[in-house]
């Protein structure tokens, strides 16, 4: 490996471990303390260039951003979740080696959490108290997946988590309320790795026409299942059918199966083959709704999981309804589609199949997630469910969470907007409730590039565009699909490389 993406890949353990499935990490935690961030940071970009010219640009995206996110951003002082995502042992559950290997991994890294944690500590000196108190529960949920045999081992990491947690408990309590980043640091950390340059009231005016657009296509297929009716009314019986949990599982493997056959019989994709299986995410991930955990790139090839997230079960009964919400029947096509097929999955299915180090290895989240949601305007445009207006509702809802998501982020950062304001735009354009949209909006605090679902999608679909205009009668989804693809999980400012001009 070119030491240039080694030292990448060393500043970004947990991700390229999981993600990308370089497992001679395995068993290795990251040293985040503010001395090793900072030795990190001094050998990126030392070793001899890509000699492909678009894996080269990527590799010095990635490297850019690294230096804004470490750098000068700092993540590691403010965000827990970095801290989290280095100790989690949930990436040893997924069946990509033998179960006795991965064992041996998990103890490996168990041992490891004492001294992780205490760079987590040196490390975690400016966490905004709000920060703190949304990551709680998945920093408790950590101590899950340690396991309950006794053993040195496990009680000297159990007590290193224990320190961890009173830490965050006492920075929910007295850390500082200010969130924001400021608008600078903001449009530095969307474009760095994405080799763009940011203008954030540009962004702004294109979130803000997106949310229209949107509105109004929620408007008129809620008029085509209930004509005559209020779009607030609609919408609110619809997300009444609140599923049991168990139920939720049963129907996203119906769904998967059937999107996956619209998608190839619409010659979207090709086949993504493999196995994708269903089912709650480990304690440690329940800071999300839902997730994808694919099967790596390099490794070999092993079933992925499609994380679907059960309520807390100490919340309230009208908090776990409108948890729950989410996952109506409704809602639930449009999240099988972004997280399996199109979406995720079989983007991870594809990435399979490259070869360059580079494409195999780095991954712009602004793609990856672009791409994902793109995938489920396109089964609309395609007439998946054309008679039923229900999925294109559903479509409809989740991307007005995701551009309410882009306005929020920027609100928060540049300080126009305070957390109430970010509540309450969640629950008026994003039509959530309660801890729905407290959780959403309060995600922009320690995920302030949470807007990239919709960025991502909107250059998407302008390079569709272009694709369009340059290649007229020869155009078709699958043609696009193939060739933007094929550059992986390019940053943004890169994707009209698929045109090889």
């Amino acid at each position: 490996m070119n030491p240039r993406l080694r030292a990448a890949c060393d500043l970004s353990i947990a991700e390229v471990r999981e993600y990308a499935g370089l497992h001679e990490y395995d068993g290795m935690t990251q040293d985040l303390s503010p001395a090793g961030v900072a030795a990190g940071l001094s050998r990126l970009g030392s070793g001899p260039s890509e000699q492909d010219h678009h894996d080269e640009a990527h590799l010095a995206a990635a490297e850019a951003g690294l230096r804004t996110w470490f750098g000068e951003a700092q993540d590691h002082r403010r965000n827990p979740l970095v801290h989290l995502a280095n100790l989690d042992l949930a990436c040893y559950d997924r069946e990509y080696a033998p179960a006795e290997e991965r064992y041996a991994a998990r103890q490996a890294h168990l041992a490891a959490w004492p001294e992780a944690i205490e760079g987590a500590l040196e490390s975690l000196d400016r966490v905004p108290a709000s920060v703190a108190a949304s990551l709680l529960r998945a920093a408790r949920g950590l101590a899950a997946g340690a396991g309950t045999a006794g053993s040195n081992v496990l009680t000297a990491g159990l007590a290193a988590h224990a320190r961890l947690v009173a830490h965050l408990e006492r920075a929910a309590k007295d850390g500082p309320p200010e969130v924001a980043l400021g608008g600078g640091l903001l449009a530095r950390l969307m474009g760095e790795p994405e080799a763009m340059a940011v203008d954030l009231g540009v962004v702004s005016v294109r979130a803000d026409a997106e949310s229209r657009r949107l509105a109004e296509a929620l408007a008129g297929a809620c008029l085509r299942l209930r004509p005559g009716a209020p779009t607030a009314e609609v919408v609110t019986e619809l997300l009444s059918d609140t599923p049991e949990v168990d139920a939720i599982y049963s129907q996203a493997r119906s769904q998967i199966a059937e999107i996956t056959a619209f998608t190839i019989d619409a010659n979207l994709l090709a086949d993504p083959g493999g196995e994708c299986q269903v089912g709650p995410a480990p304690a440690s991930r329940r800071w999300a709704m839902a997730m994808m955990s694919w099967s790596a790139p390099h490794e070999a090839d092993a079933p992925s999981w499609y994380y679907v997230n059960p309520p807390d079960p100490t919340w309230t009964a009208q908090e776990k309804h409108e948890w729950l919400s989410v996952f109506c029947p409704t809602t639930l096509p449009a999240i099988t589609a972004h997280e399996v097929t199109p979406g995720h999955y079989a983007h991870g299915r594809m990435l399979r199949q490259l070869r360059s180090p580079v494409r195999r290895t780095l991954f712009s989240s602004a793609f990856v997630e672009g791409w994902a949601h793109y995938t489920e305007e396109l089964l609309v445009e395609e007439g998946f469910r054309s008679t039923d207006p229900h999925f294109a509702i559903g479509v409809y809802l989740e991307a007005l969470v995701r551009v309410t998501r882009l306005a929020v982020a920027i609100g928060l950062h540049t300080e126009s907007m305070d957390l109430h304001e970010a509540v309450q735009l969640f629950e008026q354009r994003a039509h959530l409730r309660g801890p729905a949209a407290r959780a959403e909006a309060e995600r922009a605090a320690y995920d302030p590039t949470y807007g990239r679902y919709t960025w991502g999608k909107l250059e998407i679909r302008t390079l569709r565009d272009e694709a369009v205009a340059r290649w007229g009668l020869r155009y078709s989804h699958r043609r696009f699909h193939d060739t933007l693809l094929a550059l992986g999980a390019p940053p943004l400012g890169l994707m009209d490389d698929a045109f090889g001009d």
